[in-house]
């Protein structure tokens, strides 16, 4: 079930997400005491709102696209010890809500990673409506959300000598997304 909230300049249709002018990153904590940052490269998604206002967001996103600038990284993160992507090829969101709070707004959905599916909360900015370059209008997002990679089956210990771990266990997923309304 999705919620009935308006949002502003967002007219009914199906919004698609732009791959080409969004982002799905991510960051982890390294060593305990940096930060790694990546990104995923092929994904899609859309933002559905009927006439009545509820809206409905999907998102696929394919896994083995995942890159942190680093191959041997990327190739690690592809294997059983994390992603396991021949298995696990694609992560989805699909939303069950979207409400209201203060100037932003709550996204609450189903995340399913590495088979796993958990219920998830994004906070959402929403950056708003421009006519777009010849092809119909264009909106923003920024979304934030920090999810336990434990929680969705991806449990790798790699402990360090002196305590604590090489990766750590929460992620924060970071979505800059821009969709253009179908014709």
């Amino acid at each position: 079930m999705t919620a009935a909230v308006a949002v502003p300049q967002l007219t009914a249709g199906t919004w698609a997400i732009d791959p080409t002018h969004s982002t799905i990153g991510f960051t982890v904590r390294h060593l305990m005491v940096s930060k790694v940052r990546g990104r995923f490269q092929d994904f899609s998604g859309s933002i559905t709102v009927d006439e009545s206002g509820v809206t409905a967001i999907s998102a696929d996103i394919d896994v083995a696209s995942i890159t942190t600038d680093n191959a041997q990284r990327d190739g690690h993160l592809k294997t059983a010890d994390f992603f396991e992507v021949e298995k696990f090829p694609t992560a989805t969101f699909r939303s069950t809500s979207v409400a209201p709070k203060g100037d932003d707004y709550v996204l609450t959905g189903d995340f399913t990673l590495h088979g796993v599916t958990q219920q998830v909360e994004l906070t959402v900015e929403y950056n708003g409506v421009n006519a777009g370059m010849g092809n119909g209008p264009v909106a923003g997002f920024e979304a934030t959300t920090t999810i336990n990679r434990r929680d969705f089956g991806i449990s790798i210990d790699m402990p360090l000598e002196g305590g604590g771990a090489v990766v750590g266990d929460k992620i924060t997923l970071n979505l800059d997304i821009e969709a253009g309304l179908q014709a």
